[in-house]
């Protein structure tokens, strides 16, 4: 952890490595005068019996690791700190199960789900989904390791590959019904009590991740729209936030996921706004109150 006091005031920023969007709310930062340092998250080392004496502004946490990210606002936290998102919210949305329970508690529309803990409850699991199903891993983003299984070779196949790796995050099996989705799904930035913008995400892929190459455009957020992404918001936490939503053949909007420390530069392209200077509003005036 940085201890020099000359840090004193200022907004942190934690980061992994320097991308798009964290070029983006250094300018905004920058053009407003506000002091801020970034910190690279391999450089965090905490003392736990001797907190630092360094007293941020408030931490904007960038960090794209999960289990880093998790741990870091958890030892800021410790320390008196405000950090942006808290643990409480990346805990749950860096869990596609503990999302998926969030949202289900809430009483959300969400793609019928079926969660198994071994791999040998893991074909019970997929056929009670039905052909074809669609298996995700409960922790990783950008679309990786997603399968699509077709029938029950494919699904016999995929558990036994998973029980090869021998990884206890891989014997958790998190299996979802496959919707037949036009080719888009929605994403819906959320900040506070605002949507601030959405946009679909097109492909000819199942899989609609820009990271695997999906193309964005600007999407109306309708009231309807706005209310749905404000609840599965609300459902994980709420703060600065990244709605994921898809779309069923006869309209029906569900939710699938939501993302906490979001990618933005897509979006902001597509629409045309400043999601980085309205994401370092919404940073100032909570760190304000």
């Amino acid at each position: 952890m940085i201890t020099s006091a000359s840090q004193d005031g200022l907004l942190a920023v934690l980061t992994t490595r320097v991308r798009l969007e964290e070029r983006q709310i250094f300018a905004a930062l920058e053009r407003r005068g506000i002091p801020y340092a970034s910190i690279d998250d391999r450089t965090l080392v905490s003392d736990l019996q001797s907190p630092p004496p360094v007293r941020y502004r408030g931490v904007l946490n960038r960090i794209m690791s999960h289990t880093r990210s998790l741990y870091a606002a958890h030892l800021l936290e410790s320390t008196g700190h405000q950090v942006l998102n808290p643990s409480s919210v990346i805990e749950v949305c860096g869990d596609k199960i503990l999302t998926s329970l969030a949202l289900v508690r809430a009483g959300l529309p969400t793609p019928r789900t079926v969660v198994a803990v071994t791999p040998e409850a893991a074909l019970q699991a997929i056929e009670e989904i039905g052909y074809p199903a669609v298996v995700k891993p409960a922790v990783g983003s950008w679309g990786r390791l997603l399968s699509k299984v077709n029938d029950r070779d494919a699904a016999e196949t995929l558990v036994e590959h998973k029980q090869a790796m021998r990884s206890p995050v891989h014997s958790v099996f998190y299996v979802q019904e496959l919707i037949d989705k036009p080719d888009r799904d929605i994403r819906a930035i959320v900040l506070g009590d605002r949507v601030v913008a959405a946009v679909y995400r097109r492909s000819e892929h199942w899989i609609t991740n820009t990271a695997r190459g999906a193309t964005t455009e600007p999407c109306e957020v309708t009231p309807d729209l706005a209310k749905l992404a404000l609840r599965a918001a609300e459902a994980v936490g709420g703060g600065m936030l990244a709605v994921d939503l898809i779309e069923r053949p006869d309209g029906e909007v569900l939710v699938t996921e939501v993302n906490h420390t979001m990618e933005f530069h897509g979006l902001a392209s597509a629409t045309g706004l400043d999601i980085a200077d309205l994401l370092v509003s919404h940073v100032l005036e909570v760190v304000a109150r």
